[in-house]
């Protein structure tokens, strides 16, 4: 079972290579199922709408996961709830439109559940990430209410991500950061099993400040008077994520594998 999940899609720039290069990843790398994070994917690089989820679907994401940006665009209030493949963090307080957690069938007929927690480290205020983790593994079993898990922990600091992976080790198929922007580089199998990666980076500009257009960010530190509102940088993005080849009888990582593709960092495919 081959799983690709993708990093914070930044902007036009973003959209556009996951809508022209995501098709033909999945074929040369036989990818049975898709994951992005959209939470940036809208014009300003924040949010996302409905038309953006629209697309990435066609393109062959199978499941949107988002974070601290979910609700950037005023619009996904009213379509969350009825798309089922769009997930906001699971631990947002009670009564917060849409779903945290989905049970999906792949393109080779498995059920891959996947979730989608909000780090509370420097992030927007939610629900105690640990305890949500906590209660998810108590509820959802690998190889019993699902062939295959899979985690994005959105989240600003290592420790907190670097933790939660020796938290769901042995538990789930894989666990990815999001949020930074910048890929890090210890993706490996953890000791019981779980595929992990700290952060998979973002699908967008890298000749940027995070996504965002450099000379317009370091007038903004700088306090100069002329800056403006942070906006996306436009020119040729780079796709970057991990793929995992995952053991369909006991539902862990037998490969983990780091995708990158693209303009500016070195391609990994």
């Amino acid at each position: 079972m081959n799983i690709l999940i993708l990093g914070d899609i930044m902007g036009p720039s973003g959209r556009e290579a996951i809508i022209k290069k995501l098709p033909d990843l999945i074929k040369k790398k036989a990818i049975d199922f898709v994951i992005v994070n959209g939470e940036n994917a809208a014009d300003p690089g924040v949010g996302i709408t409905k038309k953006n989820t629209e697309e990435f679907f066609k393109a062959g994401a199978d499941v949107i996961t988002t974070g601290n940006h979910v609700w950037d665009q005023n619009e996904t209030m009213e379509f969350i709830t009825s798309e089922k493949r769009l997930l906001r963090p699971q631990n947002l307080p009670e009564g917060t439109p849409g779903n945290g957690f989905g049970i999906f069938n792949s393109k080779n007929n498995k059920k891959v559940a996947v979730i989608n927690l909000m780090g509370n480290i420097f992030m927007k205020k939610c629900d105690d990430v640990f305890e949500a983790a906590k209660k998810f593994i108590e509820n959802v079993k690998l190889k019993k209410d699902a062939d295959f898990i899979i985690v994005d922990i959105h989240g600003e600091i290592t420790s907190e991500k670097m933790a939660m992976g020796y938290l769901f080790d042995g538990k789930v198929t894989m666990l990815v950061g999001t949020h930074t922007h910048v890929p890090t580089s210890d993706h490996r199998i953890m000791e019981k099993g779980t595929a992990y990666q700290t952060d998979i980076g973002m699908c967008g500009d890298y000749n940027s400040v995070i996504g965002m257009n450099r000379d317009n960010s370091l007038k903004k530190f700088f306090k100069d008077p002329s800056a403006t509102k942070h906006y996306p940088a436009l020119g040729e993005a780079t796709i970057s994520g991990l793929m995992v080849v995952a053991d369909d009888k006991t539902g862990l990582a037998n490969k983990v594998e780091p995708i990158v593709l693209g303009a500016l960092l070195e391609n990994r495919i």
